[in-house]
C-alpha cells in the first residue's frame, strides 16, 4: 500500500500538522514532512480526527434488506467519518446465536468500508424471557462483548440481573433500552404540553428514568457494567450522575437528534420526527448537551434506524419509529456542541471515537493520532455549510429529520487502516 501524506491538517482542531500514513499505520506526525513517494492530500486546515466509532447502529441485515444492508450501512458510515460501527441485534432472525453474529461480522469484513462489530441479543428472540447464548456469541469469531435487546427493554429485573452476572465473567456490558413497557402503552410522543394539545398518546419521562434507576442499582449489586442507550431526559441525566458519584460502572449515550430537536417538531405531524425514545423538551435538550460536555453522558451514538419509504410515509400512529443518522451525526454535534462552545474538537474525538471504542472494546479504534497507531482517521471540512439532501445518502433509506436543513461541516476523507474509504466526499 502506498504512502499517504495528509498535509496541513488541524489534528484534533489544533495547529496545522502533517500526518504520514505508511500502509496500515501512522508513520509520523509533524511539520514539513517529506512527501517523497507519497500520495498527498491537501488538508488546508481541515480538522483531522481519529475514525469515529458508533456504538449504536441498525444495519437491518439479515431480514430487512429493504431498509439497509451491511454494505449500504457501512458505506453510509464511511461517508459520515466512521471506521467502526456496532450493529444492533434486532434483525430477522434476531442476532441471538453465534451463527447470526458471525454472519454479520463476516459481511462487514467482506465489504470493507468500516469494521462491523455485532451486538448480541440479551434474550432469545428479544422476547425478554430467556437469556440468549451470551457465552457462545462472545466465544464466536465475532467476539461479542456488548449485548442489547434494543428496540425492546429488558424489563424483567431477574433476567437483567442474570445478564449482568453472566457478562461480568468476560468483561462484557449490557446496553439497556430504558423503556418501562407498561408506562408507554399506546405512547406516540413525549408526554407534555405538546402531546396534550395534539391529542397524541404521551410517553412519560419516568418510563425511561425508572428503568435506569433500577439498572444502575442492579449493576452496583452485581458489580457489573451497564450502558444506557439513547438517554433522553433531564431526569435520566441526574440518575446517571448520581450513579457515577457512587462509583457504579455505568456509561450512557445520547443521540445527535436528541441534542438538537424537540417535541415541538411533532406539531407538523410528519412521521420523520417519530423516534424511540421520543424527542423531548427544550429543557431536556439543554440538560443533555451540558451532560455530554461535563462527561456525565459518555458518548454520542447515532441510533441509525433506517426504514423504507412506505414505513414512514403514512399517518403518525402507523409510522415506524426511527431516523437515519450516520451521515449527519458529526454535523449535528458540530452545531450543537462545538459551535456553542460546549466541546472542542478534542472533546468530540473523545465522545465519538475514544470512549465508544473503549466501551465496546473496539481494538485499533479510538486511538491517538500519533506515530505507530492504526491509520483509522477522518478528515472534516468544518467551514462547510450546506443543506442536507437525502438523495445523496449512501444509506438505502432516506428517513432523515434534517432534509433541507443547513448543517455545518462535511467529512471529506475517511481511512480504515490506511485504506481510503471516502475521498473528496465520494466513496472509494
Amino acid at each position: 500500500m502506498s504512502k499517504i501524506l495528509i498535509r496541513g491538517a488541524k489534528v484534533l482542531g489544533g495547529e496545522p500538522q502533517d500526518v504520514l500514513i505508511d500502509g496500515e499505520v501512522i508513520e509520523a506526525v509533524g511539520t514539513a514532512l517529506s512527501a517523497e513517494g507519497a500520495e498527498v492530500v491537501e488538508a488546508d486546515g481541515k480538522v483531522l480526527l481519529p475514525g469515529l466509532v458508533d456504538l449504536h447502529t441498525h444495519l437491518r441485515e439479515p431480514g430487512r434488506e429493504d431498509s439497509e444492508t451491511v454494505l449500504t450501512g457501512t458505506r453510509a458510515a464511511a461517508s459520515g467519518g466512521f471506521t467502526a460501527v456496532f450493529a444492533m441485534a434486532n434483525t430477522f432472525p434476531v442476532a441471538d446465536t453465534a451463527g447470526v453474529v458471525e454472519q454479520v461480522y463476516r459481511l462487514g469484513q467482506e465489504h470493507g468500508y468500516c469494521d462491523v462489530q455485532p451486538i448480541g441479543a440479551v434474550t432469545v428472540g428479544l422476547e425478554g424471557k430467556k437469556l440468549a447464548e451470551l457465552g457462545a456469541m462472545h466465544e464466536s469469531a465475532a467476539g461479542v462483548t456488548v449485548f442489547s435487546d434494543d428496540g425492546k427493554c429488558v424489563d424483567d429485573a431477574v433476567i437483567m440481573r442474570r445478564a449482568l452476572e453472566y457478562v461480568k465473567a468476560f468483561g462484557g456490558v449490557v446496553a439497556q433500552h430504558a423503556q418501562e413497557p407498561r408506562l408507554t402503552e399506546g405512547a406516540q410522543m413525549n408526554e407534555g404540553v405538546v402531546s396534550a394539545e395534539l391529542g397524541l398518546g404521551g410517553w412519560p419521562a419516568v418510563a425511561e428514568e425508572s428503568i435506569i434507576a433500577r439498572d444502575v442499582l442492579l449493576a452496583e449489586h452485581v458489580g457489573s457494567r451497564v450502558h444506557i442507550c439513547h438517554l433522553s431526559t433531564a431526569g435520566s441525566v441526574e440518575i446517571v450522575r448520581w450513579a457515577k458519584s457512587r462509583g457504579i460502572d455505568v456509561t450512557a449515550e445520547v443521540t445527535p437528534h436528541h441534542l438538537l430537536l424537540t417535541d415541538e417538531m411533532a406539531r407538523t405531524y410528519n412521521p420523520v420526527y417519530k423516534v424511540n425514545p421520543p424527542l423531548r423538551t427544550e429543557r431536556d435538550v439543554m440538560a443533555l448537551r451540558e451532560a455530554l460536555a461535563d462527561g456525565t453522558i459518555d458518548i454520542v451514538a447515532t441510533d441509525h434506524a433506517p426504514h423504507p419509504h412506505e414505513d414512514k410515509d403514512c399517518e403518525w400512529a402507523a409510522a415506524a419509529m426511527g431516523m437515519v443518522g450516520l451521515e449527519t451525526a458529526l454535523s449535528v454535534v458540530q452545531q450543537t456542541m462545538v459551535e456553542t462552545g460546549l466541546l472542542d474538537w478534542a472533546g468530540v474525538a473523545d465522545r465519538m471515537s475514544v470512549k465508544p471504542a473503549r466501551i465496546g472494546r473496539a481494538a485499533g479504534h479510538g486511538r491517538p493520532v500519533s506515530a505507530g497507531e492504526p491509520a483509522n482517521l477522518t478528515l472534516v471540512d468544518t467551514a462547510y455549510r450546506g443543506a442536507v439532501d437525502p438523495a445523496g445518502f449512501a444509506s438505502r433509506s432516506r428517513n432523515t429529520p434534517y432534509e433541507g436543513r443547513e448543517l455545518p461541516g462535511r467529512v471529506t476523507h475517511t481511512w480504515l487502516r490506511g485504506k481510503a474509504t471516502l475521498v473528496d466526499g465520494k466513496l472509494a
